[in-house]
């Protein structure tokens, strides 16, 4: 039976991972990666020395043929993103799926846990993590309106990662439709200019207006 391991890497800091995730990706036969160039950087750190091929949102269907004929020669595959938990809000659960349902293959699929930006955000944000809702990326136009409005209506922590080119415009939205709720905005987390801001949408769309520079790097959103 062939495996394929779903394998988390760092967000940020290059020493968050695990030592079984090292060792796997030492001894499988080839690694999937978001972005082979970015992977390169954490193997080379690690001494991986192992072959890796691209598999993203934008990948063909001969791409996923490959992978599944690899697979049913009894290869062993890892797959990778570039940072955090594969399937996250990126097309690894839409791979893991398709390996799963396909009748002919008889692979185990097996998860290598590790860091996401979510559950770090939720960690140390301070606001209530007994319950939570992730939303993923939000939409940028369909849709977008309702799910603020849900956000809105929301006796949980809502959760959802954002873009630096549509923090402020979310911001915007959360100021609008929930005004009096508490948003925290965590970015660059594990690297050296970590930042959690927590406010109303008003304070810490003023907090980013004001300082430009903080409004660079993946953001995770919280709202409660």
């Amino acid at each position: 039976m062939s495996k394929f391991y779903v394998i988390a890497t760092p967000i940020g800091n290059m020493r968050d991972i695990t030592f079984r995730a090292i060792e796997t990706l030492k001894n499988v036969d080839l690694i999937l990666c978001e972005d082979t160039r970015v992977t390169k950087n954490l193997l080379n750190k690690y001494g991986i020395n192992k072959p890796t091929m691209s598999y993203h949102a934008q990948s063909k269907l001969s791409k996923t043929d490959k992978i599944f004929a690899l697979l049913a020669e009894g290869k062993n595959l890892a797959l990778v993103s570039d940072a955090g938990t594969p399937g996250i809000s990126d097309p690894g659960a839409m791979l893991v799926s398709q390996i799963k349902n396909n009748p002919i293959l008889n692979v185990e699929v097996i998860p290598i846990p590790g860091a996401t930006a979510l559950i770090t955000a939720l960690s140390a944000s301070g606001l209530p993590i007994h319950e939570f809702t992730f939303l993923g990326f939000l939409p940028h136009k369909k849709g977008r309106e309702t799910l603020f409005k849900e956000i809105a209506a929301s006796e949980r922590t809502m959760a959802f990662y954002e873009s630096p080119h549509r923090i402020l415009k979310t911001l915007e939205s959360l100021e609008k439709f929930c005004p009096d709720k508490k948003v925290c905005i965590a970015r660059e987390l594990t690297k050296i200019y970590e930042e959690f801001k927590t406010g109303t949408p008003a304070e810490v769309l003023e907090y980013l207006t004001k300082n430009p520079v903080k409004q660079k790097g993946e953001f995770t959103v919280l709202v409660a």
